[in-house]
């Protein structure tokens, strides 16, 4: 067959990493499962049971071989997953056929493995995301004193600077990795509980041995390169911990989304762009057209992720009992295609933010147009000392400004306030002295005082504890 005769998701054709497809493979999740195997083997001869040495060789021998064609062949028989592999795993193992899965249920590799693949994949996370921050803060250093017209209500205000700006960005991305930091260092395994989480089969293996069955879960969960075990479970982790660890992507997705929204404004005012390249077609139709293609894709891959973390938590609050399962085909979906939705969108982030284009000329030409409005009340200080009533001073400013504003709105004529103040011998100013107040760095108030203790105090020390993560560079389908 073609390939071209069945659905293929866009995220694995288009947007993921080889990385984060790789994690979510049948390959990772069948050879964790064997590994788990394996640990739950060597736990058992290690406490006590007739597990050999030989057999856990013949397990470890055969551990990344996977037989996928004999699983494939007895599911179809079995209609289990788990024990299908089980059966494939045995017919290479025909020593330690006999232990394979002793005392576990398919919880114990499905869940267990659950957790390692979504450790690992918030491992990538976090990795891409540390390296975003990174390209941020070069930016925000290098424009920490471009002053540029602010916006509130996307309306002109008071005067920042772009690299500021860019530290709004960061801060919410900041927060996003503290939160992935925190519920990635409370992720546990699920163990070997049994079908309903009392480890009775453990019970009867180990002829009612409290004090050994209470070692099964700590050794497993060293052996897999874990601290702890949940203390208790149903069959099956909670599935609240899925909730936790999507609602980490989404809030990244949130993030992502304000920073590339304020790219596709800044890009329609010309004043910064991200990366366009050279045979890069912008319209079929307007030939001249330079569309941010990369933040929209960002928004457009957000929005899937915010609302794909709807599905854990739906899924967790209708769990009856010890277990349903309703959830595994939701799971199968939902957090791997989060996953690689983030990883697309934390590519795309780093491509925009290592090329974007500041325009300064155009920056200053907007802010040259309305400071006239900002400057007014250093311009009735200096009418004051000029001898000027305060009060009488400020009425005959927001009058002027207001006929300003009427040139510009209703007339399209460039903002005439500094003409005007000249003009009423109100103010006492001449147009020079007026024009000596348009020094546009005198309205961003300590702005780049506060991106360098930013990037001091905050950033940078983030950016060394995780200097190993650095160093990235994102490969993205255009």
């Amino acid at each position: 067959m073609s390939g071209t005769d069945r659905y293929v998701s866009p995220l694995s054709e288009r947007y993921a990493s080889k990385e984060m497809q790789y994690i979510f493979s049948p390959d990772m999740k069948f050879r964790t499962w064997r590994k788990l195997w394996i640990a739950l083997a060597e736990t058992e001869k290690e406490l006590g049971l007739s597990v050999t040495d030989e057999q856990i060789e013949e397990l470890k021998a055969n551990a990344e071989n996977i037989n996928y064609d004999v699983a494939k062949e007895r599911e179809k028989v079995c209609r289990h997953d788990v024990m299908s592999h089980v059966y494939a795993y045995g017919v290479q193992c025909p020593k330690a056929k006999g232990i394979i899965h002793l005392g576990a249920t398919s919880c114990y590799v499905g869940d267990n493995t659950d957790i390692i693949v979504m450790n690992e994949a918030l491992k990538l996370v976090k990795k891409k995301l540390v390296n975003v921050i990174a390209e941020l803060a070069k930016f925000a250093d290098t424009y920490k004193d471009q002053p540029t017209l602010a916006f509130t209500h996307f309306q002109p205000a008071q005067p920042t600077t772009v690299g500021k700006r860019a530290t709004l960005w960061m801060q919410e991305f900041l927060m996003d990795l503290e939160d992935l930091e925190y519920v990635q260092s409370t992720l546990k395994l699920l163990g070997s509980k049994g079908t309903t989480g009392t480890q009775a089969s453990f019970l009867e293996l180990f002829d009612g041995d409290q004090e050994t069955i209470d070692k099964i879960d700590p050794m497993i969960a060293e052996k897999m390169g874990f601290k702890n075990c949940y203390p208790v479970s149903g069959q099956t982790y909670s599935r609240k911990v899925d909730t936790r660890v999507l609602n980490i992507l989404a809030g990244i997705a949130a993030s992502a989304t304000k920073f590339s929204n304020d790219i596709r404004l800044l890009q329609h005012l010309k004043e910064v762009e991200e990366p366009f390249e050279k045979g890069q077609i912008g319209s079929s139709a307007m030939a001249y057209k330079r569309n941010p293609m990369r933040s929209e894709r960002i928004a457009s891959l957000s929005r899937y992720v915010i609302t794909d973390a709807l599905n854990p938590a739906i899924t967790s609050s209708v769990q009856w009992f010890e277990r349903t399962l309703d959830d595994s085909a939701n799971k199968r979906l939902s957090i791997p295609e989060g996953f690689l939705a983030i990883d697309g969108i934390l590519d795309l982030c780093m491509n925009v933010v290592d090329g974007l284009v500041v325009y300064p000329k155009v920056i200053l030409k907007h802010m040259m147009a309305e400071l006239p409005f900002m400057a007014t009340e250093n311009i009735m200080m200096d009418a004051v000392k000029a001898g000027g009533d305060r009060q009488e001073l400020h009425e005959r400013i927001r009058e002027l400004s207001m006929i300003a504003g009427k040139h510009v709105k209703e007339e399209g004529r460039d903002n005439d306030l500094l003409d005007l103040i000249a003009a009423d011998e109100m103010f006492h100013l001449t147009k020079e002295e007026l024009e000596k107040t348009m020094d546009p760095s005198k309205y961003t108030g300590r702005a780049s005082v506060q991106v360098d203790a930013f990037l001091k105090n905050v950033v940078n020390p983030v950016l060394e504890a995780n200097k190993e993560a650095l160093g990235m560079t994102a490969e993205i389908n255009v």
